[in-house]
């Protein structure tokens, strides 16, 4: 079914329509966006590249599609910072272009409808970069609306919680505490007052696009309670359709957060 066909609308309409009534929304979506370089190779395009290119100008899109149904509060898996090592120096550099352009064009550009906040080490990314990224997250912190995009550019999971503790333990040692004295009341709270999300509400569902099945270092901490959507869809490729699927199916579950 093509995106143009009067059928893919209709059916479209009426399946957001079925998951707005339906009242169960979540609250702050996690995505996880992969497959550009795939859905090139596929569409025939030997500059990944434009992979890249096609699915940083589609994150508009999703966004709007969040919009559309009310959910505050969005994070999106950019780039990690095992991308950044291990990806070849052109592309990385491609790719960082390309994030500056979206952000300071439609993320953070006149009538802004999210306020920006980036996870990540800005130490991983080009000094130009990490100016962009901040001076998008000034721009937008008075932005009205209560919602909210949360860019992981450069991120890591597992660092963040040792960033998280590292800088816990800074703290406490600056209060005049022991490490016997923090290691008797240390919380789940403490740890989590130190995130990069510091402040922001756990992800209740968490798509990751191109058919893999696997968190890949995103948000583990945050996503402990997550539902988990994998859509075969590669990112450029994801429908709107397809999204309201994974909500779809979300409403249906039974969350048990861990019990």
């Amino acid at each position: 079914m093509r995106l143009t066909d009067p059928l893919y609308a209709l059916y479209t309409r009426r399946l957001r329509r079925q998951v707005t009534e339906s009242g169960a929304l979540p609250r702050h979506i996690g995505l996880i966006m992969d497959g550009n370089r795939r859905w090139a190779r596929q569409m025939g395009i030997a500059n990944p590249s434009l992979g890249h290119k096609a699915g940083g100008e589609h994150v508009e899109d999703v966004l709007s599609w969040c919009d559309r149904l009310g959910v505050p509060h969005v994070t999106v898996f950019v780039c990690s910072t095992e991308n950044l090592a291990r990806r070849d120096e052109g592309e990385v550099a491609f790719l960082m272009g390309l994030i500056e352009e979206v952000v300071s064009r439609h993320l953070a550009g006149p009538g802004a409808r999210r306020r920006m906040h980036i996870a990540g080490s800005p130490d991983s990314l080009p000094d130009r970069t990490a100016r962009v990224l901040k001076e998008a997250e000034e721009a937008t912190r008075d932005c009205a609306t209560g919602s909210h995009v949360t860019l992981a550019i450069g991120y890591g999971g597992r660092q963040e919680v040792v960033d998280a503790l590292r800088e816990l333990l800074h703290e406490e040692a600056e209060s005049g505490r022991t490490l016997e004295e923090l290691a008797a009341v240390l919380g789940v709270d403490d740890v989590s007052r130190h995130l990069y999300t510091a402040g922001q509400p756990d992800p209740d569902l968490v798509i990751r696009t191109s058919g893999e099945q696997r968190l890949s270092n995103f948000l583990l901490w945050q996503s402990a309670y997550a539902e988990l959507y994998f859509c075969e869809a590669y990112w450029p490729a994801f429908r709107e359709l397809d999204f309201l699927r994974a909500v779809r199916s979300y409403g249906t579950r039974q969350r048990r957060r861990g019990a």
